[in-house]
């Protein structure tokens, strides 16, 4: 099987990892990180209308291109074998158009956490970690199971829990970095994945 062809029958969530490993190191060769994360990061500040960036994409697309924009090769390199590896599965669940809705709705519903905590930043969020969060909620709602036999609301509570305290301890080592974890928009993420997870699988096999 030739390069050609491998990458024709990956999935999608392999073909998205690639593309933004490939942005990212455009960016990162080039040195355009400057201008980059002025032209697509999500910065909260423009939304009220106090920051404008001549020549930057609206406003309003940057949840999404902000999850192509990436700090340095660990934090592109994370997100992305995340991504490929509960996206492979997710995306067997839920197909390629569920996971593109539920990518595209984890990457606003985490910019909009964010947001809320941080509507006065002037600096650039960037990254896929809240949308990756998603991919990553769904894969635990659909591929863990519940213990002591109990399932529902209580499983999902659990497993949003355990998300928000891992997200927690890594805030707390980012503590006073430079370019800090947007450790909200994580959380935000996740809790669309655990949301939106059974709706899509429905959604995939409603033919069915």
């Amino acid at each position: 099987m030739d390069l050609r062809t491998a990458i024709e029958e990956s999935t999608f969530s392999t073909k998205l990892a690639l593309i933004t490993a490939l942005a990212w190191a455009i960016v990162a060769v080039f040195n355009l990180q400057y201008w980059a994360y002025g032209f697509g990061g999500f910065i909260p500040l423009r939304f009220s209308g106090e920051l404008e960036i001549p020549g930057a994409l609206p406003a309003i697309l940057t949840p999404l291109s902000a999850t192509f924009l990436h700090a340095d090769f660990m934090h592109v390199g994370f997100n992305m074998l995340l991504l490929w590896f509960c996206g492979k599965g997710v995306e067997r669940a839920i197909g390629i158009r569920g996971i593109v809705v539920l990518y595209i709705v984890g990457a606003y519903v985490s910019a909009g956490g964010h947001y809320l905590f941080n509507a006065d930043e002037a600096g650039p969020m960037i990254g896929a970690s809240g949308a990756v969060s998603a991919i990553v909620g769904a894969y635990a709602l659909l591929y863990s199971r519940p213990r002591n036999g109990r399932g529902g609301w209580v499983h999902v509570a659990q497993l949003a829990g355990a998300w928000i305290l891992i997200q927690l301890l890594i805030g707390l080592s980012s503590w006073g970095s430079p370019m800090p974890i947007a450790i909200v928009a994580h959380i935000f993420g996740f809790v669309a994945g655990l949301a939106l997870a059974r709706p899509l699988l429905l959604w995939n096999y409603r033919d069915a």
